[in-house]
């Protein structure tokens, strides 16, 4: 018998700037999983969650769309827990970071951090947009690394180097919301002192049970020093207002993982729960957070110095995951592969990618892959080949033949210990969250399952009077294989376990009801359970997801049928078009964009300027280093979410490929084409 527990679970925060994708779901699912797990062994688990309202993204965008960051907030917050809840993710309570339960959290621990001497305030001096008179975080000021030379950086780190960087590090910086040019000002900032807490985040670090490549990540920082952490944000913000002051908010990062007790905390005024004693280091509860790997950094480092500084216990644990391709490359919009959770819903069962993300989770924190062409075949052989296919060709022999009654013993004995005896291995499995180990050794039983009916054949002994009675025995022996193997895989797939609960005629099951077999009772007629996947749905919810580019404009009613015949403009209006003989003088992958290639145009005595072509499948950078184009310099500047583009090159497509247009090579940059 396994000790009770006490648990508070929780998955990172989804941002309020945007809707559920797949990627989201690999950390909800796998949190969702483990939770259901840890129940069914009989542990109390409370699972909150909320959505990360806080920041300049949110006020920009609920500006940008004419209603109150609270408005933008609660929305998103409401599409969030549809979309989540609708792949089965359970939740006790999904809130919001922007409550009064998340602020009176915050205020605490900020008032004991003060109270012990851990905060400390000083002058900053930051970018600053004078056109929107406000300050820039980080990441609203973009330029070039001054490293490795890439354009159009964040100024934080840079996306295609890794180098850390500040806006003042970038060359030619900008910011985002203006274009202008930042100036620098000087503001106070209150600092959060995280280097005073070394030798506690060591000894946490070194006995908490974290992956050990993060282990090893988090030793780095400590080579590296832990620096203070600015905790405080000028306005105008969209958050708490830091106590004693008119103008300063704390960082978003400082109250959102102080939202997963905010949202811990209205679940408990409405059950009775007693939040202090979850948050109690002595009390014998347990706390454990799961994340993405991109933010351990705040919730292996800053989260557990804070929460001690302040007097709270620290996590038991936070467990990292790995990033999502889909066909082995980053989720794209292009291709339709950056799929939102709810269009995939509107079209596919969502147990079909929990159990293909089951198949593929382990507790490292490497990156995991949906093939799509492998999602189909696993999705059809795993769970309705094989699973699924036990009861279905099972349940019929005892609902046409035996009024729908199990035998009283089991044909098989020794092969359903077998199962039996998997019950305790599984078990660690899932609590180690290797669930995808536990998916390999789930599916092998159902092959000892399929494999005893197909060498038993009951269709065929009920030919022989004298054997009918062996095929109720025979069909006992399946179904409680299917049963036990129904219970193994209720953390993953849940409403399939209960329809499977159903057909036993049982209310609940425990993690080791399997450990005894249903005998001499009735059973209810079988239903469907699961259907084959097409692969047809799925390409239906690729191209849904692609990202729509615009169309051509429609041809008018009198359109000639010669299709060399085009609209005509006059000669004043090509005159307007200024096309100019430029030099590539840089090309340059564009990170997230399939299609495009950035390249750097010199128009010798008319600058330099920076063109985004959709030229990235027929020509490497290398190829263009140096050539000769046209391009059309006086198109109006075009703001893409990768950069600016300051105008057009000129090329040629035909069904053998796209070809740039280039003057004889004695041609002089910014010479005009005429």
């Amino acid at each position: 018998m396994t000790r009770s527990r006490r648990m508070l679970v929780t998955s990172a925060l989804p941002y309020a700037n945007g809707s559920i994708h797949l990627g989201h779901l690999v950390e909800y699912i796998q949190t969702d999983i483990w939770v259901r797990f840890q129940r069914s062994r009989g542990h109390e688990v409370h699972y909150v969650c909320a959505t990360d309202a806080h920041g300049t993204p949110t006020m920009l965008r609920a500006r940008e769309l004419g209603i109150t960051p609270e408005e933008l907030v609660e929305k998103v917050r409401r599409e969030h827990e549809r979309d989540l809840r609708s792949f089965g993710v359970d939740f006790d309570n999904f809130y919001s970071t922007h409550s009064p339960e998340t602020e009176h959290y915050v205020h605490d621990i900020y008032r004991k951090l003060s109270e012990r001497g851990h905060i400390e305030c000083r002058a900053v001096n930051q970018a600053y947009d004078s056109v929107e008179n406000m300050f820039l975080p980080d990441r609203f000021v973009r330029g070039t690394c001054p490293h490795c030379g890439a354009t159009d950086q964040p100024g934080d780190a840079c996306e295609n180097c890794g180098r850390v960087n500040t806006p003042k590090d970038l060359l030619e910086p900008v910011s985002v919301l203006s274009g202008s040019t930042p100036v620098y000002k000087d503001s106070e900032h209150f600092f959060f002192r995280l280097g005073e807490f070394e030798a506690f985040l060591r000894d946490w670090i070194a006995t908490a049970p974290l992956d050990e490549s993060v282990r090893n990540k988090l030793q780095e920082w400590f080579a590296k020093g832990l620096a203070d952490w600015d905790i405080s944000r000028d306005a105008p913000y969209f958050g708490f207002k830091i106590p004693e002051t008119t103008d300063k908010y704390f960082y978003v990062w400082l109250d959102a993982p102080v939202g997963y007790f905010g949202s811990f905390a209205q679940y408990a005024a409405r059950t009775g729960l007693d939040v202090g004693h979850f948050l109690d280091a002595e009390s014998g509860c347990e706390l454990y957070h799961f994340i993405g790997k991109d933010i351990v950094y705040f919730h292996a480092l800053f989260w557990p110095a804070v929460l001690h500084g302040a007097g709270y216990r620290p996590p038991t644990a936070v467990f990292a995951h790995g990033f999502l391709t889909v066909n082995g490359e980053k989720m794209s919009k292009t291709r339709g592969t950056f799929i939102n959770g709810a269009t995939y819903r509107d079209r596919l069962d969502p147990t079909y990618l929990r159990y293909y993300y089951a198949t593929k989770l382990s507790a490292g924190i490497d990156d995991i892959d949906l093939n799509l062409d492998d999602f189909v075949s696993r999705v059809n052989s795993d769970l309705v080949g094989k699973f699924v296919n036990i009861a279905s060709r099972s349940a019929g022999f005892l609902t046409k033949h035996f009024d729908s009654e199990l035998a009283g013993e089991l044909h098989d004995a020794p092969l359903y210990q077998r199962f039996v005896d998997a019950i305790e291995p599984l078990a660690e499995l899932y609590e180690n969250r290797e669930f995808a180990k536990a998916q390999r050794r789930i599916m092998a039983l159902a092959d000892e399952a399929n494999q005893y009916v197909d060498t038993h054949k009951p269709w065929t002994l009920l030919k022989d009077a004298d054997r009918k009675a062996d095929v109720q025995l025979i069909a006992t022996q399946a179904l409680n294989m299917f049963r036990a193997l129904a219970i193994f895989l209720s953390p993953v797939l849940p409403d399939v376990a209960d329809k499977a609960r159903a057909l036993f005629a049982e209310n609940s099951w425990t993690w080791t009801s399997g450990a005894t077999p249903l005998l001499s009772t009735q059973i209810n007629a079988f239903e469907p359970l699961l259907t084959r996947l097409d692969n047809k749905v799925v390409d239906e919810v690729v191209a849904a997801s692609a990202e729509s580019l615009p169309s051509a404009a429609p041809a008018p009613t009198n359109a000639p049928e010669n299709p060399m015949d085009t609209a005509t403009i006059g000669i004043d209006t090509f005159r307007q078009v200024d096309m100019r003989v430029a030099r590539i003088a840089s090309a340059a992958f564009v990170d997230g964009a399939d299609k495009l290639l950035r390249l750097t145009l010199d128009l010798g005595p008319l600058g330099e300027r920076q063109v985004f072509a959709g030229i990235r499948q027929h020509y490497a950078p290398e190829q263009l280093v140096g050539k000769l184009t046209v391009c059309v310099a006086n198109l109006a500047p075009r703001k893409m979410r990768f950069g600016v583009s300051e105008g057009m090159v000129l090329a040629a497509s035909d069904d053998d490929g796209v070809f740039l247009l280039s003057p004889d090579s004695g041609a002089t940059p910014g010479t005009a084409v005429s």
